[in-house]
């Protein structure tokens, strides 16, 4: 028996309900940016301990303007810290929202996939006496594996 972990019609309206949610959220983020691998790793990370200095030294700027250099622009830095700290809780939601989607994608796939080769199984055992030869044949082609060749065999190299 296939389980059925998720069984839902979600219909095209709901979908489209869902898309523009996320339009509107895409579009009160609009100031997000985006880096290339390279650009993230030579960027310095904030964590618990780095965000609690980063916050101090801020406000010890703040404090005592005086003895920080010209070139430092506080108030840009304060507005960089008030946004890390605003983004935590919408990450946090997005990433598990992510995971969950992700993961009820993977389950209803896995489910679909279950009942599509029950279906081909069945199918294959009845197909000369129903007409369904040709459908099958059609469908075995996803259980063809590739011969290999001679070229893919001196890439892998020798049997052992």
């Amino acid at each position: 028996m296939i389980a059925n972990q998720v069984d839902i019609e979600f219909s095209a309206e709901d979908q489209k309900a869902v898309m523009e949610a996320l339009e509107l959220v895409r579009k009160k983020l609009a100031f997000v940016v985006g880096l290339s691998t390279e650009e993230r790793r030579r960027l310095s990370k904030i964590g618990t301990r780095s965000q609690t200095f980063t916050y101090q030294a801020l406000t010890v700027a703040e404090q005592h303007p005086e003895l920080m250099p010209r070139y430092l622009d506080v108030d840009g830095a304060m507005r960089d810290m008030n946004l890390f700290i605003a983004l935590n809780p919408i990450l946090q939601t997005l990433v598990e929202l992510q995971r969950l989607v992700k993961d009820t994608q993977t389950v209803a796939g896995s489910e679909a996939y279950a009942a599509a080769r029950t279906a081909y199984s069945s199918a294959k055992k009845a197909a000369k006496g129903v007409g369904l030869e040709d459908v099958v044949g059609t469908l075995s082609q996803h259980f063809d594996r590739a011969k290999p060749t001679a070229a893919s065999q001196s890439q892998a190299g020798p049997s052992v």
